[in-house]
């Protein structure tokens, strides 16, 4: 396995252009070449002087752009700025694209053809990926280069030096973000060996997601169970507490706690806690994305699933668990539906999903303020690429500007894609390392402003947290 993290930043950079150069080669031939240049830069460095990160907390809006959190915040609030990650230090853009696309992403493009970021998108594997091991790779792959060889995951690198680590998300926890930040694997869609590495061989601490195979999405139990997520036989030895690895390096097998009512979620928000915790609400594929009514409704209009819990409480759970560790620890949260919302155009949906993100976001720096500092946890809230290219209403061949219909009333919107786009999308920061993350946001979007990669936050990760 290659390790990143006791190589230099200029190590990393350098492999990522011969990556690219390579995918540019098969792809578009030696005019692509020389666009990978700007893929390839070279992730910032620690300084001396920048003090190591105890805790790193990722958060990740899957398929958010700066139109989706525009439109929640009117909903909400009937303006912007409120929300509490908008008034972070570090407010930057990042670009997602992935080693399927040498050419990158271009401002100048994105802002005078209106077309231009419908193509060139990454999926969610290989954004994960990037942010995860701070390289890029071809979509639809978890956790390999395209050399088809296992990359070194942050989480990864938090365990050799004794930190707990955790994934939580509001979809299936073998989907695409939560497994490329653990698993490695040739296909996103080969979920139930996604699931039994994650399980089986990982030395991960907290693993939570929707994905349970003896409920639907209205949280009714299934006459028959649908072992698409996990593998039945995982999922029996979860069920019967014997599945899990030694994760501690004791030579002593450390078997998971798998939970699933809501009041279990609720319970391990507060006092002692399983060493190891593998959380499935009793739901198919998300909380509340995919539950049925009317899927085009106002938000709230449909009730949501009573028998599950909400995103920050499933955060609250993970924080619980993993500060039990001294050393510290790294935590990836997805809010996975709002990218579904996306691809479906549901609006009223997105609102939902995309507060319930909000939510969560406000849970951790709450624990931070009562359980940490600032100065030694670093928190990153973003996407990993935008989807269903949201604009306002009149858009295309220009661009025109959400709609603000005030507090309690849906925006007026355009979607103009059921798909990913190739936009860059927002990053905020705050706590320790987050200058080092503002100083990497080197590219400058003449909408959007200053900006950096997608791998550069991967790879700063693993100079911080040490």
């Amino acid at each position: 396995m290659k390790a990143l993290g006791g190589r230099s930043a200029g190590s990393r950079g350098r492999r990522r252009i011969v990556a690219l150069a390579v995918v540019g080669a098969l792809v578009v031939g030696a005019v692509a070449l020389a666009a990978t240049a700007s893929a390839g830069k070279k992730a910032q460095r620690c300084t001396p002087k920048e003090p190591a990160a105890k805790n790193i907390i990722v958060m990740i809006s899957d398929g958010c752009g700066y139109n989706h959190v525009l439109a929640t915040d009117y909903y909400q609030y009937g303006k912007t700025g409120k929300q509490i990650y908008q008034k972070f230090p570090v407010r930057v853009g990042m670009s997602t694209y992935s080693a399927n696309n040498p050419a990158g992403y271009n401002p100048a493009q994105a802002w005078t053809d209106f077309t231009y970021v419908k193509s060139g998108a990454t999926d969610s594997a290989s954004a994960a990926t990037a942010m995860s091991t701070g390289y890029k790779n071809l979509d639809g792959t978890i956790g390999i280069d395209i050399y088809k060889s296992p990359l070194y995951h942050i989480a990864q690198y938090a365990e050799t030096i004794g930190k707990a680590t955790g994934v939580v998300s509001s979809v299936q926890w073998s989907h695409a973000t939560p497994a490329g930040y653990v698993a490695h694997n040739v296909s996103r869609n080969n979920y139930t060996q996604l699931a039994a590495e994650m399980i089986n061989n990982s030395r991960t601490d907290v693993i939570m997601g929707a994905g349970n195979p003896l409920y639907d999405d209205n949280g009714q139990p299934k006459a028959t169970p649908s072992y698409t997520y996990v593998d039945q036989p995982t999922w029996d030895a979860l069920a019967a507490g014997t599945a899990g690895g030694d994760a501690d390096g004791d030579g002593v097998a450390d078997p998971w706690k798998l939970i699933q009512s809501e009041a279990d979620f609720a319970a391990l928000t507060v006092g002692t806690t399983p060493k190891r915790v593998c959380g499935t609400p009793q739901v198919a594929t998300t909380l509340q994305q995919s539950r049925g009514g009317d899927a085009m409704a106002e938000p709230y209009d449909v009730p949501f699933n009573t028998n599950v819990p909400d995103l920050a409480t499933m955060t609250k759970g993970a924080l619980n668990v993993l500060d039990n560790d001294s050393d510290g620890f790294f935590l990836m949260v997805e809010g996975g539906a709002v990218d579904w919302t996306g691809h479906a155009n549901q609006l009223g949906r997105l609102i939902e999903e995309e507060i319930d993100f909000n939510r969560s976001v406000e849970a951790v720096c709450k624990w931070v303020e009562k359980n940490s500092n600032w100065n030694e946890t670093l928190i990153v809230v973003t996407g990993d690429h935008e989807t269903g290219y949201l604009t306002g209403p009149g858009s295309n061949p220009g661009w025109k500007p959400v709609v603000n219909k005030g507090k309690g009333n849906v925006p007026l919107v355009q979607w103009n894609s059921g798909s990913h786009t190739n936009s860059l999308i927002p990053l905020y920061a705050k706590g320790v390392g987050a200058r080092l993350l503002k100083k990497a946001a080197n590219e400058y979007d003449m909408v959007r402003g200053r900006y950096l990669d997608n791998t550069e936050l991967g790879g700063l990760q693993f100079d911080l947290l040490k």
